[in-house]
């Protein structure tokens, strides 16, 4: 897949992908109108779960009045959700852990959902790796289609060397690869890249992209005082199939997939808000071929930011997007933790309604009053991540 060089590479990506010359507001507007009443017309005339919406909309300004789709929706009708047959299913994610209560969601992606998100990818991965680049990916990999192995496609696709090491490696093993390697990019979570760089040094990073939990504004500037370049923040969900957004050089908000998701913002009631104010992320996968889901509920919290971008993009930008099922409590910690350049890692904890706190140093310093337990101790070289997944401060 070639790019543009004379538009930005999103709007590159969506035009190429449309099969159009270039793309604006309207002709945004009219592919999204056309996918979601394509959709509505094949849901109605399949009997799914969406049946008893209407057939078509005339106007997306019509979006809003259709039900939202929620978790537990998602979670317990797969079947009546599901657009292909299982024989086209590539890759199914679930949400089951060891703690899961009640049904776990399922989504399921075809092989053109899982290309798309490798071609968005490859558009967001392309402002920071070049031919020649090395790149570690220090997201799981997981098998076919997975999430790493996603990324280190795209990132073969543009003449690059993915490092796959998974999410679950240690500080010496990283060292080690910084040391034997020389990579230049790094992608994985937020705090994967501040440990990273505290722990082991910068060695021969100088770029990174991150994406797949908090980015607090104490690690963001953090990482980017030590590689003395400006982070490339993504957003992605399992619902729009790994990939929704990715940062320009702009570095002015994230640009979503708009040919494959609608974007609203709705506040606490679930009306709709206007560019500019923050509230919960609604998303409709119009772009999906295997489960395309209308007005879903993310739980995630953003707002779309007005205008048009620096870059010359008129492709809706996402500001920072946090969450609200627990992800406030440990942002607050993060900004008082992170801000603290000997603190390397750390764990939350509840037990009996008292916060307790493991942290691991790297240098010398004093922490400040928390109000929690807190157990301290140098980091080892064979120390891993504390958290290997999204982080949260867990209940016991």
């Amino acid at each position: 897949m070639t790019f543009t060089e004379d538009m930005p590479r999103i709007d590159a990506l969506i035009a190429r992908q449309e099969g159009l010359e270039r793309i604006d507001r309207e002709t945004i507007g009219a592919i999204q109108l056309k996918k979601l009443n394509r959709l509505l017309a094949r849901e109605k005339e399949r009997g799914g779960f969406y049946r008893d919406l209407p057939e078509r909309l005339f106007s997306l300004a019509d979006l809003p009045s259709l039900p939202f789709t929620t978790d537990e929706q998602l979670a317990t009708n797969a079947p009546g959700l599901l657009l292909r047959s299982q024989s086209e299913i590539s890759r199914v994610l679930s949400d089951a852990t060891s703690g899961t209560t009640g049904a776990a969601k399922r989504v399921f992606y075809t092989e053109g959902d899982c290309e798309r998100t490798v071609e968005l990818f490859m558009a967001g991965l392309g402002e920071l790796i070049f031919p020649g680049s090395v790149t570690m990916i220090l997201f799981p990999f997981t098998g076919p289609f997975g999430l790493g192995e996603l990324i280190a496609e795209a990132v073969s696709r543009l003449g690059a060397r993915p490092l796959k090491l998974g999410a679950s490696g240690t500080y010496g093993e990283w060292k080690d690869v910084l040391n034997r390697e020389k990579p230049d990019s790094f992608v994985g979570m937020p705090v994967q890249l501040l440990r990273l760089l505290r722990v082991c040094g910068r060695g021969s990073l100088r770029r990174a992209l991150i994406s797949g939990d908090l980015c607090p504004a104490a690690v963001i500037e953090s990482c980017e005082s030590i590689l003395g370049s400006r982070l490339f923040p993504h957003y992605g969900s399992r619902e729009m199939a790994l990939g929704g957004a990715i940062t320009c050089p702009a570095h002015a908000g994230m640009h979503l997939r708009e040919n494959h998701v609608i974007a609203e913002i709705v506040d606490g009631d679930g009306k709709a808000l206007p560019a500019g104010e923050y509230g919960e992320l609604v998303i409709t996968t119009i772009g999906m071929e295997a489960m395309p889901l209308i007005r879903y509920r993310t739980g995630d919290y953003t707002r779309i930011l007005p205008g048009s971008c620096p870059c010359g993009s008129e492709v809706l930008r996402l500001d920072t997007v946090s969450r609200r099922d627990g992800g406030e409590e440990i942002a607050a910690l993060d900004e008082v933790l992170f801000r603290l350049p000997f603190v390397a890692d750390y764990r939350a904890e509840r037990r009996d309604g008292k916060l307790c706190l493991e942290v691991l140093t790297c240098g010398e310093g004093r922490l400040p009053p928390l109000g929690a337990a807190v157990t301290a101790r140098p980091v080892r070289m064979e120390d891993g991540p504390l958290y290997r997944a999204k982080r949260r401060v867990e209940n016991s």
